[in-house]
This record gives C-alpha cells, sequence and structure tokens, in this order.
C-alpha cells in the first residue's frame, strides 16, 4: 500500500509528519510531494493520502484511492459526496488537539478573569494602578460541544471550582465534570446560565449560525464567548454589534468567518476581543500526534476493522 503526504498540509507539516510515520514504521512506503504539479502524478496509484485539504483534481486523479486521513478535526474542506460515491473512507484526528485546546481556552478565561487586558494596556502606558481581579469559582462556564475537547475544557477548569455546563448531542453520555448537561433544543437554558461561552463545535448544517443575534441577547450583558470551533459557527456581524452595543463582557475568537481576519475587521482594535491566528490546537507534538493516529488506523486497515475517527 503506498500512502502520500499532499503539499496542502499547513504549517510546512508535511514532511515532518512523513518524517514521524517513517521513523514509527520504517517499512512503510510513504511519500512527501511538495510540488502540485508532481502531486497529479504521485497520487495516481496511492491507496492513502494524508492532507488537509483535497482538491477536486486529486481526488480524480487518484484512482486507486482507498482512504483519506484528514490532519484536521473538521472535515468541512471536503467534499463527502464525492468521497462516499468513489468509497473511499475519510478519517479525522479528532482527539488530539484536547489538551492544547484546551489549555488554550483556560488561558483565555483566566485572561478575563484576572483582568490581563487592563495590566497590559497599563503597562504600556507605565501606568501603576491597582484594580480587582475575579475568580473562575464565581463563574459558569457553558460548553456548547462536549466531545473530547469540550470534554477536556471541563476537566481543565474543574480544579478552579468553576461550575461547568454544557450541550451534547446525547446529554445522558456527559462526562461527570459537567453540573448539567443538555440537549440541543436547550442552548437558551444554557446560554442563561454562562458567564463564558465556549463554542467546541463541530460546524455542521445545525451549527452554522447557530450563535447569532438572538443566542448573544440572551447572554448576559458581563458574558464572554470563546470560539475554538469554527468562525461560522458565530455571526460575526451580530456579535461586533452586540460588542459594539456593550452587551457582551467580550469575546475570545481563535476562528473567523474569513481568515486571515481583514485588515479592516472591526475586531482588530478593540480592547474587549482576545485575537489568535486559528492556533489553539497547535502544540509541538502535533505531527507525531498525528502519525499515531494513522498509525493505529493503518493497522486497523490492514486487519480489516473499522477506522478510527470515520466520517465518510
Amino acid at each position: 500500500m503506498s500512502v502520500v503526504v499532499t503539499p496542502y498540509v499547513l504549517a510546512g507539516g508535511g514532511p515532518l509528519v512523513a518524517e514521524a510515520i517513517a521513523e514509527r514504521r520504517p517499512g512503510l512506503e510513504i511519500e512527501y510531494v511538495d510540488d502540485e504539479d508532481d502531486l497529479v502524478e504521485r497520487v495516481a496509484d496511492a491507496e492513502a493520502v494524508l492532507t488537509h485539504r483535497l482538491p477536486d483534481s486529486i481526488l480524480e486523479a487518484a484512482t486507486d484511492l482507498e482512504w483519506v486521513q484528514a490532519l484536521s478535526a473538521g472535515t468541512d474542506a471536503y467534499d463527502h459526496d464525492a468521497l462516499a460515491d468513489r468509497n473511499v473512507a475519510l478519517t479525522t484526528v479528532s482527539g488530539i488537539h484536547a489538551k492544547p485546546i484546551g489549555q488554550h481556552v483556560l488561558a483565555a478565561l483566566l485572561h478575563f478573569e484576572r483582568r490581563f487586558d487592563r495590566a497590559v494596556a497599563q503597562q504600556r502606558r507605565s501606568e501603576w494602578r491597582r484594580y480587582t481581579g475575579g475568580e473562575l469559582g464565581d463563574r459558569t462556564v457553558g460548553i456548547v460541544g462536549v466531545g473530547a475537547i469540550g470534554s477536556q475544557v471541563a476537566e481543565y477548569c474543574q480544579p478552579f471550582d468553576a461550575r461547568i455546563v454544557g450541550l451534547k448531542r446525547d446529554p445522558t453520555d456527559a462526562p461527570e465534570t459537567l453540573a448539567e448537561s443538555y440537549g440541543p433544543d436547550d442552548l437558551e437554558t444554557l446560554l442563561t446560565q454562562s458567564d463564558y461561552l465556549v463554542l467546541a463545535c463541530p460546524l455542521t448544517e445545525d451549527t452554522r449560525g447557530l450563535i447569532d443575534a438572538d443566542a448573544l441577547a440572551t447572554l448576559s450583558g458581563d458574558a464572554v464567548v470563546v470560539n475554538v470551533a469554527r468562525g461560522e459557527v458565530v455571526d460575526e456581524t451580530a456579535l461586533i454589534d452586540a460588542l459594539e452595543a456593550d452587551e457582551l463582557g467580550g469575546a475570545a475568537l481563535d476562528v473567523f468567518e474569513e481568515e486571515p481576519l481583514p485588515e479592516e475587521s472591526p475586531l482588530w482594535d478593540r480592547d474587549d476581543v482576545l485575537l489568535t491566528p486559528h492556533i489553539a490546537g497547535s502544540t509541538p507534538h502535533y505531527w507525531d500526534r498525528c502519525a499515531e493516529v494513522f498509525l493505529e488506523n493503518w493497522d486497523r486497515y490492514q486487519s480489516g476493522e473499522s477506522l478510527r475517527n470515520r466520517v465518510v
């Protein structure tokens, strides 16, 4: 079985993930292709492809393809119908982001709770003015999407004595860290309780635009929105309007409707917004963890078992 790593792997990770796999399985035939023009030819007899996206031209050229290993948790960049029509499996690396994203969310909560935005502003002005910070133990953290990432966020928040509530497709299968677990129809109930609203759900037709103007209006005027899901889960215009009307306490955003975030976006200049460039899942261990997920699935594929994190 030949395996190809495409040039569409983000952050220059193509050769790194190929090397991590080769080190663990020296006998596995794997090739990193760094040129898009060469890829059409190289992928022709590949049975498996590792990538962050798969253009239609590459899928058409890969006549022997049986399996695509997405190097991300989300798969909205892939044509599920085209893969299903070709009987090509699509798997993700869902789960490997839980620790770094969980820590990213915790850092954002502490940023707002301990008012580090004010500390940085005062430092820049050489201004010594004491102020009072808050404690997470006095807050309710509402998590939309209590999968691997949401569960890790809840686990990290628990030692701070925060009250944690969550929205889950199947609320009966919720972790013990949640004080309350709600189903998809109970979003309003979760919103009314949340001092911090953490979005950690996948982007689907049900979650696209989930946090719209009505949802934002349901939050308290001091609530902070933390989005580590996908930008399209939030109506960005409605969020900006709510911030400008002083109807929210702030926002910590790692993802946006358009990426990179346009220079003209008013989000750049707001003191009550913490922006990061879609790096919540970043970690020095990323490619090693991708390699481990792929090789687990490699063994499952070889033995005819069901693949982990299969979405198509």
